[in-house]
């Protein structure tokens, strides 16, 4: 048999045992199918508590809707970001998207430092009540976290480490944003102080160990 021949037989050999590969979805369809999950968990928190206590917080100190506001914003470009950055090519610098959301829900939470001089009747979570804050968010971040790197099995992100923080973001904002519907009490020092601590908490979980399971496919 000649070379020619040989080769030709591989070739075609090869081919026919080659699987076809389902294309992915693109990085907004993948951010909306899992904006929807979180859209389904707002809607039942809304059916336990309804939306009037919320507004009523909302009426009272704008701040803090607009720190809301922010935090959406975040889920949502952050969530984005993470599945961009799955695509291989896709540049680091869209790691830069979630930042002006996350400067609106840092920029607005930060009034909740002047909240006696801004609204002095409001109530205010103490230390205790804050860190229920602290277990709600870490709580509805794990499930959200798996859902968006499962979402992700099947990408090849070059920047695993990155786009591991990403899914830690979006999952973060995401449930502070959840929080806002059941959230009894207005943002102070303390309540700030919980909520970075639990969004530090799950950035850095995910970083650790969603960037080794990234890294993995």
């Amino acid at each position: 048999m000649s070379a020619t021949s040989s080769n030709k037989t591989l070739i075609d050999r090869l081919g026919t045992e080659l699987v076809p590969v389902r294309r992915l979805l693109s990085p907004g369809q993948r951010t909306l199918g899992w904006l929807l999950v979180v859209a389904a968990i707002a809607v039942v928190l809304l059916m336990l508590y309804g939306v009037h206590p919320m507004l009523h917080r909302w009426e009272g100190a704008p701040d803090l809707a607009w720190a809301a506001l922010g935090a959406v914003i975040t889920a949502i470009t952050a969530a984005w970001a993470a599945f961009a950055l799955g695509i291989p090519g896709r540049h680091a610098r869209w790691a830069w998207v979630p930042v002006p959301g996350m400067l609106l829900w840092i920029g607005a939470s930060g009034l909740g430092c002047l909240r006696h001089w801004i609204a002095p009747h409001t109530s205010i979570a103490n230390l205790h009540q804050a860190s229920d804050c602290l277990i709600f968010i870490i709580s509805f971040s794990i499930p959200l976290s798996a859902l968006m790197i499962l979402l992700l099995r099947r990408a090849c992100p070059l920047r695993p480490v990155l786009t591991a923080v990403m899914v830690g973001l979006a999952s973060a904002s995401a449930s502070a944003s959840l929080l806002e519907i059941c959230h009894a009490y207005d943002a102070a020092a303390t309540d700030l102080l919980t909520h970075v601590v639990a969004v530090g908490v799950v950035v850095a979980l995910n970083a650790a160990m969603g960037g080794r399971l990234l890294s993995s496919y």
